[in-house]
């Protein structure tokens, strides 16, 4: 049975309208930056290729070059559109979802950059925290998530693998997921409020693997949909050059079905996963246990316990102040791993949920896992 309704997380991205607009905007315009740079690289290749008489290969290796510098722009941006777009989003659900009104049209993207600029200072702090949430669940998704725990047929092996393959690509809205933990319990340190979110995910993963399984085929059903709906339109546009016909008509059919998931159905996935989360975490607390397998499993965790400690607020922590003074005005070299953090944790995962009077599971973050062990 499925830990989220569709009708409901309909009904919440209707209600965030606005941001859905807002991202189908940026990502179709980075869908067509795509087209239009591998457009230009392949019509500048084949032209050049007359010279060499290879007008194909040289069109389609500037097809490629021209995709590429448009991804490499793209990923140089990529720190903006999780601060305003997916965090953005991220906040105004998470309002809506406690039942609060949100501002109509472009009031709601000014709002929600209020709110992400509340919790997150700085850009680079929240790409920080993204980064290593990402780095925790890779780890442990690969370590617990398989289909076979789910549904244990011998034989299967190959079918198991391809199955699990889809789920954990379902499941890359999960660090969204922890942020809009952040987001809900207002709390003063994304560090600690990340680790409690995440061992009350690590704590119901079997719970997470079997929504995930019900979203696999919705989000990349509709996702393979879109690219052979698009796909005939392209080859008629990639015509322009018989050439290029082939490859290119794949490559541009499966960016623009990129960009309506991004724009349309991933928000379906993450909003989809919220519920979940909330639901199956709803009165508990983190386990101690499993924020020892944690620790156990990857580093990553262990460095947001360290970095925890370290906050600051503000969008510094302790350790890049130790860092700095010890190198500008002792003369003796910082030591960037340590990050000044105490050896032992007595406490740091407490967050500004404490004292509130929050309850049920966005809470977690107030009671805080109790020391590292």
């Amino acid at each position: 049975m499925k830990d989220f309704s569709m009708r409901e997380t309909l009904g919440l991205l209707r209600s965030t309208a606005p941001f859905l607009v807002f991202r189908f905007v940026i990502y179709v315009g980075i869908t067509l930056a795509y087209v239009i740079g591998t457009g230009v690289g392949a019509g500048l290749g084949y032209g050049i290729g007359y010279i060499g008489d290879n007008p194909g290969v040289f069109g389609l290796w500037g097809g490629f070059i021209g995709f590429g510098l448009v991804g490499a722009v793209v990923y140089f941006f990529r720190e903006y559109l999780l601060y305003i777009v997916k965090a953005g989003h991220i906040a105004v659900l998470v309002e809506r979802m406690d039942g609060q009104e949100l501002p109509q049209g472009r009031g709601q993207i000014e709002h929600a950059r209020e709110v992400v600029r509340e919790r997150f200072a700085q850009a680079s702090v929240l790409f920080a925290v993204d980064q290593l949430i990402k780095g925790v669940l890779k780890v442990f998704n690969r370590a617990f998530f398989s289909i076979a725990a789910l549904i244990p047929l011998p034989g299967t092996r190959g079918l198991a693998s391809f199955i699990n393959t889809i789920i954990n690509l379902s499941l890359t809205y999960l660090d969204e997921v922890i942020l809009a933990y952040n987001i809900r319990t207002r709390a003063e340190n994304p560090w600690a409020a990340s680790r409690t979110a995440l061992i009350l995910y690590a704590q119901n993963y079997k719970a997470f693997l079997k929504n995930a399984f019900f979203l696999a085929f919705f989000i990349w059903g509709m996702t393979f949909l879109v690219f052979l709906v698009i796909l005939a339109p392209v080859a008629g546009l990639v015509a322009l050059i018989p050439a290029l016909a082939g490859p290119l008509t794949v490559i541009i059919a499966l960016v623009f079905a990129w960009g309506v998931k991004q724009a349309v159905i991933e928000p379906v996935g993450m909003v989809a996963l919220m519920q979940v989360f909330t639901r199956v975490t709803e009165g508990q607390d983190p386990d101690p246990e499993w924020e020892g397998r944690l620790e156990k499993l990857t580093g990553k965790f262990g460095e947001m316990r360290q970095k925890a400690a370290a906050w600051t607020g503000g969008g510094s922590d302790r350790s890049d102040d130790a860092e700095g003074m010890a190198t500008a005005g002792s003369g003796v070299d910082g030591d960037p791993a340590s990050g000044s953090a105490p050896s032992t944790d007595t406490g740091s995962d407490q967050t500004s949920g404490q004292g509130r009077g929050e309850s049920g599971p966005w809470a977690g973050s107030g009671s805080g896992p109790g020391p590292d062990r």
